[in-house]
């Protein structure tokens, strides 16, 4: 089996008002095919020292329950380490799903390139700052 490429997002947020809706839009892209959710945190912080990790797929509590159906072939691949690193970036009184997905659409294009004898040279994410900026200067020099 063709593992297509790794990326995992942290979204944080005041507070922790988990409601269901980020898992909502995961789960759209995870129908197309897009992305395969491999692994998901939550992680709560209160201040100082005073850190809660949530497995998802381990809770009966309605907030996360939209997650659920998102985990059934769930690959368990953060370390406590890795929450504890995230955590570690949060700032107190804030939460944050960690989530980590795999391209599934990148699947077919890595075994046509392994096929060929081809590799990946590099591979970056551009931010979306970086993208804001760039659109804007697109923008600014887009004729009237």
């Amino acid at each position: 089996m063709t593992l297509g490429p790794l990326e995992y997002v942290v979204v944080g947020f005041n507070g922790s008002h988990f409601d269901g809706s980020i898992a909502r839009e995961v789960k759209k892209v995870v129908d197309q095919g897009t992305i395969r959710l491999v692994d998901a945190v939550a992680i709560s912080k209160k201040g100082p020292g005073s850190v809660e990790i949530i497995e998802i797929d381990a809770k009966t509590d309605p907030s996360f329950a939209t997650f659920e159906p998102l985990l059934h072939d769930r690959i368990a691949l953060f370390t406590p380490e890795d929450v504890v690193t995230i955590a570690d970036g949060l700032p107190a009184d804030s939460a944050a799903f960690a989530l980590l997905f795999e391209h599934r659409w990148a699947e077919d294009i890595k075994d046509a390139i392994r096929e060929r004898g081809g590799f990946l040279v590099d591979r970056a994410v551009i931010p979306p700052e970086i993208m804001a900026e760039v659109s804007a200067e697109i923008a600014e020099g887009a004729p009237a």
